[in-house]
């Protein structure tokens, strides 16, 4: 779980325009973010299936926003791709 203070650093660094908070920017970064930090808790607790869940359901809602991001701005697409360094297949539409 992210703090308040951490999410309003990553919303700092990706939003749009200044009143931005809930662009698909934003929103891929801030789930980015969780993932990793359920990605490491799940490292040291193998058997939690409940975390396990919940990681799936962001990751799966993270390529959503992708893909809605890749039709619809493909330079804003590859732009926070690269921030973020996000492995995204091709194929993938």
């Amino acid at each position: 779980m992210l703090s308040n203070k951490e999410k309003q650093a990553i919303i700092r660094k990706y939003q749009v325009h200044k009143d931005d908070t809930g662009s698909p920017e934003v929103q891929i970064a801030i789930l980015t973010k969780e993932i990793e930090q359920v990605s490491e808790h799940l490292k040291i607790h193998r058997k939690d299936n409940h975390s396990r869940r919940g990681l799936l359901k962001m990751v799966g809602n993270r390529r959503r926003l992708l893909r809605y991001l890749r039709n619809e701005d493909q330079k804003r697409f590859e732009k926070i791709a690269d921030k973020l360094k996000l492995k995204v297949s091709e194929k993938a539409q």
